[in-house]
C-alpha cells in the first residue's frame, strides 16, 4: 500500500513537471510532438516515473536550443 502511494506521488510529480514544461514551451512558441509520463520498473520491482519528451524534428530542436540559449544569457 505504501509503495503504491509513493508510486502515485512520483507519477503526479512527473505529470506536474511535464505540464509545467509544456506550458513554458507553449509560451515560447514551441510544441513538442509527444510528451508523456512512463513508469518503468526497476530490477527490485520498485516503480518510478519519467517524463518522456518524445522524438522531435531538427527544426523543433533548433527552436528549443535557441530559447534555452536566450534564457541562459545573463
Amino acid at each position: 500500500m505504501a509503495t503504491e502511494r509513493r508510486t502515485a506521488g512520483k507519477i503526479r510529480e512527473a505529470e506536474d513537471a511535464r505540464d509545467a514544461l509544456c506550458a513554458a514551451l507553449r509560451q515560447a512558441g514551441i510544441q513538442l510532438p509527444a510528451m508523456d509520463v512512463c513508469t518503468p520498473s526497476r530490477v527490485d520491482g520498485a516503480r518510478y516515473a519519467l517524463v518522456a519528451l518524445g522524438d522531435c524534428s531538427a527544426p523543433v530542436v533548433l527552436e528549443l536550443a535557441a530559447v534555452i540559449e536566450r534564457g541562459a544569457v545573463r
